[in-house]
């Protein structure tokens, strides 16, 4: 191994994104330590929330509002930091990611480490704006202040990246998010997959539950899946549910199992008193055989991988935006992926190569490929073993990206880790 090294993660929600990285860094008998709001624990890895100091100022300006909520996080998290300091702790490499703020200071806090911002997504080139035509607000008042609130909060966003002494992003879509003059500091590596945990298994079964009761699925039997964080327009639950009357009906003996919370991640709020959930599920409802459709709400990560190793079709939409990990797993895990024809998806699946692609918002053609996928298996195996060997080649976490990962820091630190 090399020399011993002192490093400081930083995410709101630890380990996040850093989860491989911080373990592989922790194994390597280096001292580390992770800054979190909330986060959970990794062998080896000093974990400490932070406290936020204030409260947001009520009635502040609303084109501020999202700026002085990153602040107040970046000094909290700095006092830390300054402790850290104090207390003898000066790291030699800060990875961190700068989306809620807390890196912000790292630099005038640590001016001899070397600051690694994990770049997600830039919202001023409005790249997922205005894309899902059904949510556009057309009052010019309205679509004004919009658009200023996005430059506003892209604020935070161009300061890290003014900070940083390389960024890392994980697709070459989410890059092209970020202002030109900045790109070539940011380099182009993906999380990782672990391809010998995200696997076929044709013994692989999980049981489902409804008001109808429980049900029993195992590889091979018919059934579609559909995930999500939160069930949202941004990932496209919308445009599934109104492809899904017409798979049902074509297909009697689908199951379907719908996975996600009734909250928002990214899109705006429903209107009140409602959830996108059931605002789109009342629009169908009527049309449906309820019995054979599973809401299981937000699942355990090994059930995740069960599910993705059962599904016969997994349907994967998302507007213009960050790329689901959801999406790459199932393709690791042998699972059919139907993808929206978006950016973010076709930079990972070939259409009728290693997945299909579908409009995002041709809910006939959606159904149409979707039981095409459910009636006719076979016809499809070639696709799924192609997509798996795709990921294997270009994502999985220990011959690929970690190595990827681990070259890019010891070549910025210029020296063995």
């Amino acid at each position: 191994m090399g020399s011993h090294i002192k490093i400081l993660f930083i995410h709101q929600n630890f380990p996040g994104q850093f989860v491989h990285l911080s373990r592989e860094m922790a194994e390597r008998g280096h001292e580390v330590r992770a800054l979190a709001i909330t986060g959970r624990e990794i062998k080896g890895v000093k974990l400490e929330n932070y406290k936020l100091l204030r409260s947001s100022t009520k009635g502040i300006h609303s084109l501020a509002g999202d700026f002085e909520t990153k602040m107040i996080r970046a000094e909290s998290c700095s006092q830390k930091m300054v402790q850290y300091a104090k207390e003898g702790f000066i790291p030699d490499l800060i990875v961190a990611h700068p989306g809620w703020g807390e890196s912000l200071f790292c630099k005038d806090i640590f001016p001899q480490a070397k600051l690694v911002h994990f770049v997600e997504f830039h919202y001023g080139k409005c790249l997922d704006t205005n894309f899902d035509q059904e949510f556009k607000n057309t009052d010019p008042n309205v679509i004004s202040d919009y658009y200023w609130r996005i430059r506003s909060k892209d604020a935070s966003n161009l300061m890290a990246l003014d900070s940083m002494d390389m960024g890392l992003t994980p697709t070459k879509w989410q890059l092209s998010s970020v202002p030109e003059y900045a790109q070539k500091n940011i380099e182009v590596v993906f999380d990782g997959v672990d391809t010998d945990a995200l696997k076929p298994d044709p013994e692989a079964f999980v049981t489902v539950k409804n008001a109808a009761g429980k049900q029993d699925l195992k590889a091979g039997d018919e059934v579609l899946t559909f995930i999500n964080r939160n069930l949202e327009p941004y990932r496209g639950y919308h445009s599934f549910m109104r492809a899904l009357p017409a798979i049902m009906k074509a297909r009697p003996n689908a199951r379907v199992v719908i996975v996600g919370g009734d909250d928002v991640s990214y899109s705006s709020k429903p209107p009140a008193g409602k959830t996108w959930k059931q605002l789109f599920l009342d629009e169908v409802k009527d049309q449906l055989d309820m019995s054979r459709i599973y809401f299981v709400g937000k699942i355990p990560y090994p059930v995740f991988i069960k599910l993705m190793q059962v599904t016969r079709c997994h349907l994967y939409l998302t507007y213009p935006f960050v790329l689901s990990w959801s999406c790459v797993e199932a393709l690791s895990a042998g699972a059919l992926v139907v993808g929206s024809r978006t950016p973010p998806v076709e930079e990972f699946i070939q259409d009728k190569k290693t997945g299909l692609l579908v409009d995002f918002f041709d809910y006939q053609q959606i159904a149409k490929v979707v039981i095409d996928c459910l009636a006719n298996p076979q016809k499809y195996d070639a696709i799924r073993k192609a997509a798996r060997q795709s990921i294997i080649k270009n994502y999985d976490l220990k011959t690929v990206c970690l190595p990827r990962q681990l070259s890019l820091l010891k070549k910025l630190l210029g020296r063995t880790i």
